[in-house]
């Protein structure tokens, strides 16, 4: 059984491995789907299994299962708390679904460090009853939504999606104490960070991180205490120096048009700069180029020549940046994360064409 640190608390009350273990059987028991997910990851990391089970998100190719040592979690909560210089007796906040990895390591990290941890309803806008946090881990839609309450907490970790030009501005120009992260379930989550500044600085390995590059400048991680061997992930990248790296899109997302390797993400990143509705740039078949560059947006169809005319405006200094034809869906698809789902709202997008 796993060893609690002496400091503990789940909010507000201390627990041993026992009373813990006795108040997770209540909440598998719970119909909210939360509390349940809490009760049962608990006893699973009470139990005397080496491995717990964990969902990727496809980081590194295609979503599965994986069986990982609890040892390693441990390991990483262990190398956070020294990176951010978090103590026993801190108090962090858990605003994260359980289900996924950044959820499950703020309470490992808590159980390891001796946190004392609250856990409140993952939900875009959140309530902190005049409380303030030592540490905390958000997505950005969390942080565009709360920018008033930011200023209760010491350390803000964002991650988990891209950071828009609108929110990246608004966080560098007043809120210091936020660094956005790199990681996924393959590293345990973060293995790289860099403050939140614009114009974008490069990401930082943590002390430990070996980074490289592999074919199509995708990011190779060697992450010793997550895995053997290394890791291949899906992200392209351009490395600054031996621990530095500027994150340019997911290799998944390239469009090859007319043999020109586009990558979305940083026409997304440019046209994001005077576009504040959903958007983003990918690929429909065309005969003569292969694909097609085309431009969607969650807007009404009455603004496609106005977005067309702003994104010629904006990219033209390059035509094949210049997008073929923008298309207006009414909603687009989110992961349970709050992330664009690429790949689901493509698949609408070609429907709706009759493709």
């Amino acid at each position: 059984m796993q060893r609690l640190h002496p400091e503990f608390r789940l909010n507000g009350t201390s627990h041993d491995a026992k009373t813990l273990g006795a108040a997770a059987q209540v909440w598998v028991n719970d119909d909210d789907a939360e509390t349940h997910a809490l009760g049962i990851f608990i006893l699973e990391w009470l139990s005397d299994d080496t491995n717990v089970s964990l969902q990727t998100s496809g980081s590194t190719g295609t979503a599965k299962q994986l069986d990982v040592p609890k040892a390693s979690m441990n390991e990483s909560a262990q190398r956070t708390g020294t990176f951010f210089e978090l103590r026993a007796g801190n108090t962090a906040l858990l605003c994260l679904p359980i289900r996924y990895i950044a959820g499950k390591m703020m309470l490992v990290r808590a159980m390891t460090l001796g946190l004392h941890l609250d856990v409140i309803t993952p939900k875009t806008t959140f309530e902190l009853n005049g409380k303030s946090y030592d540490f905390v881990a958000l997505i950005p839609l969390q942080a565009q939504q709360n920018l008033a309450q930011l200023k209760r907490f010491k350390t803000i970790l964002i991650g988990g999606a891209p950071i828009n030009t609108k929110l990246q501005k608004a966080l560098a120009a007043t809120h210091s104490n936020c660094i956005e992260t790199y990681g996924m379930t393959e590293t345990l989550t973060h293995v790289a960070t860099r403050p939140i500044t614009y114009p974008a600085v490069a990401f930082r390995a943590m002390p430990g991180i070996d980074i490289a590059t592999g074919s199509d400048n995708c990011l190779v991680l060697n992450v010793p205490y997550a895995s053997p061997s290394t890791i291949t992930t899906q992200d392209v990248v351009k490395l600054v120096d031996e621990h530095s790296f500027y994150l340019l899109g997911r290799k998944d997302w390239v469009i090859n048009s007319g043999g020109k390797k586009i990558i979305p993400e940083q026409l997304e990143e440019t046209l994001g700069a005077v576009l504040s509705i959903p958007f983003f740039f990918t690929s429909l078949p065309d005969e003569t180029l292969g694909e097609q560059m085309v431009l969607v947006a969650q807007a009404p169809k009455t603004q496609t020549d106005a977005l067309l005319a702003m994104a010629q405006s904006v990219l033209g200094a390059d035509k094949h940046h210049i997008p073929k034809d923008v298309i207006c869906l009414d909603a687009f698809v989110y992961t349970a994360t709050a992330k664009l789902d690429r790949k689901a709202t493509h698949k609408k997008l070609l429907a709706n064409l009759g493709l």
